[in-house]
């Protein structure tokens, strides 16, 4: 019995081992390769498969996700002799598992020879300046050589990235010195040009200023002018209408004398020779009045007190020797007397 019972466990565990080998699971969005006695079969997609055991074998599993792979950075000479390192990133999907497995013997380090042949390429024809300002340019000249390549690899190069572009240490330096000096440029340049444009904004401020002033200003003198002249009217026509003679000249002429004589600053003030004639005009029409009577009554009635007319305090005599000269009568000073046998010049009071 015991032979029996152990041939029966071997045939169990046999049996299951077959069982296993012959279920096969593959995950969603991975593939499987089987041969079958060492020669490609078929290609198990996701979900259950059934194989034979001991006959066919699962060789490989691949991932038929997308996939990111960093390389390392690469030494580069420029198209100006300078060695730039430079990171790259490649974005790739396998989209044939078999071509994967037997075309080629290892797509990773194929694509990362790849890449830094290209890159190489690339780079060569270039100068630093273009290099660093050209990432895209660079990119898509990587991603057109490798989906090209690639593509018998039954992989595609979704997309490549430069990481980093690093320049030497000293070439760093005189970069930055030279972007620092370009800044400044720049900032002296606005500012310049802000301060020409304030200059002008406020040239221009003032001139509309000045003008506009000035506008103000004629149109002042002119509404100024148009006054004086309507008031000048206004009392040309009353004198006019007044019929205006010689008494009324002469009260105005004793009401102007006292304006001569204000202000602290005036010490001497020269009469005009009208105004003794005008007073003797005055002088005589109250002495008519008062001789002729008046008054209620009939009774005589005294004449005002007239002031004496000045006796030509504006006529020098005439010294035929040293000219004609105003005599400057001070207030408050006596009065000098007139000569009646000398002859006397007029001074006109402007």
């Amino acid at each position: 019995m015991e032979p029996v019972l152990i041939v029966l466990v071997v045939l169990v565990v046999v049996a299951f081992i077959a069982l296993i080998k012959t279920i096969q699971v593959i995950p969603q969005a991975s593939a499987a390769i089987v041969e079958r006695f060492g020669r490609y079969t078929r290609t198990l997609n996701a979900g259950l498969n059934i194989v034979v055991p001991f006959i066919d074998r699962v060789r490989n599993r691949i991932d038929l996700r997308e996939q990111v792979v960093p390389f390392p950075p690469q030494p580069v000479i420029t198209q100006d002799n300078l060695v730039v390192n430079i990171d790259t990133v490649i974005y790739y999907q396998v989209t044939d598992p078999r071509a994967a497995t037997y075309e080629v013997a290892s797509y990773i380090q194929a694509i990362e020879q790849l890449t830094v042949t290209t890159l190489r390429n690339i780079i060569g024809s270039m100068d630093l300046e273009s290099t660093l300002t050209s990432r895209e340019v660079i990119n898509a000249g990587l991603r057109g050589v490798l989906d090209e390549a690639t593509g018998k690899w039954g992989i595609r190069v979704n997309r490549v990235e430069l990481k980093a572009i690093e320049p030497p240490t000293s070439i760093q330096d005189s970069m930055e010195k030279q972007m620092r000096a370009d800044r400044d440029k720049r900032a002296a340049i606005l500012t310049a040009e802000g301060q020409r444009q304030a200059q002008i904004l406020k040239a221009e401020g003032e001139k509309q200023a000045d003008v506009l002033r000035a506008e103000g200003e004629a149109q002042a003198a002119v509404l100024r002018a148009d006054g004086e002249a309507a008031a000048i009217r206004t009392v040309f026509e009353a004198i006019h209408d007044g019929d205006a003679d010689q008494k009324l000249l002469a009260y105005q002429y004793l009401q102007t004398l006292p304006e001569l004589a204000k202000g602290d600053s005036n010490k001497l003030w020269i009469i005009p020779s009208e105004v003794g004639d005008a007073l003797k005009g005055l002088g005589g029409a109250f002495t008519g009045l008062a001789g002729n009577g008046g008054g209620a009554n009939g009774g005589a009635v005294a004449a005002p007190s007239v002031p004496q007319a000045p006796p030509a305090a504006a006529q020098v005599p005439l010294d035929p020797a040293a000219g004609p000269r105003p005599v400057d009568v001070e207030k408050g000073a006596a009065r000098p007397r007139v000569d009646p046998a000398r002859e006397y010049r007029k001074i006109d009071p402007e």
